[in-house]
């Protein structure tokens, strides 16, 4: 029987937001029908959750960790099934699917390892008495993710929360409800998970306005646009409980004057065309030393051209389609106002259906949309500098500080330049889309709230630090 059995999809409460179709977007046909969550069924599961958590934060550690360790296992053991899933689903090229294949596993491997770390320390005291921290359990987290990497960006919080003790609502984007929803709760239930700790909830803002603001839901750690994440921290405030924010970018390319252009171009195509440009670390802004300028505008356009588009479960392609029709028609639409505005259009700029052409755009400048905005979509908008100050200025310039990729000869001073830019991920001599279960990430300003992935960074995501002490006898005091 595969992992994914349609039959056992509703194994469990029923949901009552009404039957979606599972659509593949390269050919618009209905891979299989699903239940969505309504606001109702939310507060079912949150219920359902708590009373659950509370046996499983005494479960030891060893026994969290080996179910943990089991999901990791099983990711790889249903790689075909699971790929396949993400190429139809999601739209994923192989490559891509296998990567979030490796990094979900990796991220189960490195969620068991947490459940036995340091929890705690012990402190001086001026009274006469044990007085220590140590970590204790969220309680029940809510998890919102996106469509562009729907297994890595539930998995990256599921399991970290699952481990330290957590219970979890699963709110996954519903265009992506299975790779990045049901997987989960099929590998979870396969690996020996309690029944009743992780609940997959697919629906819209509505449904996810509800994990935030139920009551029993204690943290939230929501992925996705800058708008909507300013809305998920809103909300959260107004029920004072901690959201952990990872949102949009326009993420800068730096190449310095001393670059080797066809390596850079090289790093440039990787990181902005991969997945069709919908992932918030893709590189937003091409920023090219003057002398390298034309010639590396030539190049990238004309590795643009050579890249195949296409559907990725029946042909070996580079870009598989856009998630859907008004995510093309965004990003077209950025790209006409871009020339417009004045940008010379060198490569791209045209869509079949949902495939969209990479693209890449010269003289863009600060009245250039598809420069200034997330375009979320396969455009590279290139800009020239003269100086080190100004690509400082301009990579610098904007609400955005999620990941830098600095291209240079010499390490030593792309270190030194990426100290001077404020992002919360900065790579030297790669491009800026980079992922791995042990690295903290998270971005600045309107990019999200910090760093919350990865070894210590997941232990103050998902616990709270309790203060406790312990007298051999009660304390006196002078009434």
């Amino acid at each position: 029987m595969p992992l994914l059995d349609p039959t056992l999809w509703q194994d469990g409460p029923t949901l009552t937001g009404g039957a979606a179709p599972v659509v593949e977007p390269a050919t618009g046909r209905t891979l299989a029908t699903l239940d969505l969550a309504a606001p109702a069924d939310v507060a079912e599961a949150a219920v359902r959750a708590r009373a659950a958590q509370q046996d499983w934060a005494r479960a030891t550690h060893p026994e969290r960790a080996a179910v943990l360790r089991r999901a990791g296992d099983l990711f790889a053991a249903h790689a075909d099934e699971l790929r396949e899933w993400l190429v139809r689903e999601s739209g994923s090229i192989p490559g891509k699917s296998g990567f979030e294949l490796h990094v979900a596993a990796q991220e189960c491997y490195e969620a068991a390892a947490l459940a036995s770390r340091p929890v705690g320390q012990v402190l001086p005291s001026e009274a006469p008495r044990l007085s220590f921290t140590r970590r204790v359990p969220a309680g029940v987290v809510g998890v919102v993710a996106p469509f562009n990497a729907p297994l890595i960006l539930a998995i990256r919080s599921v399991a970290p929360a699952l481990a330290l003790g957590n219970a979890v609502l699963l709110k996954p984007d519903r265009r992506t409800a299975v790779c990045g929803g049901l997987a989960l709760a099929a590998v979870f239930a396969a690996a020996g998970l309690p029944a009743g700790l992780l609940h997959v909830l697919p629906g819209g803002a509505e449904t996810g306005a509800a994990v935030v603001a139920d009551p029993r839901v204690r943290v939230v750690s929501f992925t996705g646009s800058t708008t909507a994440g300013r809305a998920v921290g809103e909300l959260a405030g107004r029920h004072l409980k901690r959201a952990h924010l990872e949102l949009g970018g326009n993420s800068a390319l730096v190449v310095l004057r001393d670059a080797d252009v066809e390596a850079a171009v090289a790093q440039a195509a990787w990181g902005t065309f991969f997945h069709q440009g919908q992932i918030c670390m893709t590189a937003g802004r091409h920023l090219v030393h003057a002398s390298l300028y034309d010639e590396y505008v030539e190049r990238l356009a004309a590795r643009a051209e050579e890249l195949a588009v296409g559907d990725p479960y029946r042909e070996q392609v580079h870009l598989g389609p856009l998630i859907d029709r008004a995510q093309v028609e965004r990003v077209h639409a950025l790209v006409e106002a871009s020339t417009e505005a004045g940008a010379k259009l060198v490569a791209g700029g045209t869509h079949r259906d949902l495939f969209y052409r990479p693209t890449v755009l010269a003289g863009v400048g600060e009245d250039t949309p598809a420069y200034t905005e997330e375009v979320f979509g396969p455009v590279a908008p290139v800009r020239s500098f003269a100086t080190e100050d100004e690509a400082v200025a301009l990579a610098s310039a904007g609400p955005y500080g999620l990941s830098l990729g600095i291209v240079t000869r010499d390490a030593a001073r792309g270190l030194d330049l990426a100290e001077r830019i404020p992002t919360g991920i900065a790579h030297v001599n790669d491009q800026t889309v980079n992922d791995e279960a042990v690295a903290p990430f998270g971005g600045v300003g309107a990019s999200g709230t910090g760093a919350r992935f990865g070894g210590e960074a997941n232990l103050d995501a998902f616990t709270e630090l309790r203060w406790t002490t312990a007298r051999s006898t009660p304390a006196a005091h002078p009434f």
